[in-house]
């Protein structure tokens, strides 16, 4: 549950930040024989990324490693934008604050490791993965109760739907 704080903190979200490895997935990389990588997406995480876009909020994928799985996942879901191969992560923040004309205090962003823990402590509401690292637990704003590329990211766009009240007309479509 979010203390009212934290859902005063919630309702100003406009853009969601994602980590890649071990957020939109469960952190494994397979490799076949001709060297080519495999990550595991979790399809409900696509989906509440997909009722975000809907309701006006848009989603950026961030991440310190490239991948060409990256991308065709980042078009079923309707990404705005992914940036890869970017370290350290705050050196991107600037770029997004002027192109999208949004404040720090307007954007969440979920991270799982050490790569992600200097923009954790620049947005508005840090979210890590239950399975994140020690460091990025102790200064996210909020822990999810699903691991990364198990369900955290949905639960992140519900949690952000419910507090700006938005998620009755989320789930509208689907109940007829």
């Amino acid at each position: 549950m979010l203390t009212e704080e934290l859902r005063d903190k919630v309702k100003k979200i406009k853009l969601l930040l994602l980590d890649v490895d071990g957020v939109l997935t469960d952190g494994r990389i397979i490799y076949d024989s001709h060297g080519r990588d495999m990550k595991f997406f979790d399809v409900h995480d696509g989906l509440g990324v997909y009722l975000l876009r809907k309701l006006g909020v848009k989603t950026i994928l961030i991440t310190a490693k490239d991948s060409k799985a990256i991308r065709p996942r980042a078009r079923d879901m309707q990404v705005e934008e992914v940036f890869a191969n970017v370290f350290p992560k705050t050196k991107i923040l600037d770029k997004i604050l002027k192109k999208y004309k949004v404040l720090p205090e307007q954007i969440c962003f979920v991270g799982d490791d050490l790569v992600d823990l200097g923009l954790m402590k620049k947005v508005g509401f840090s979210v890590a993965v239950f399975n994140a690292c020690q460091e990025i637990k102790q200064v996210a704003s909020y822990i999810t109760l699903k691991e990364g590329g198990r369900g955290a990211v949905r639960e992140v766009a519900e949690l952000i739907l419910k507090a700006q009240d938005k998620w009755q007309e989320a789930i509208s479509v689907y109940d007829t």
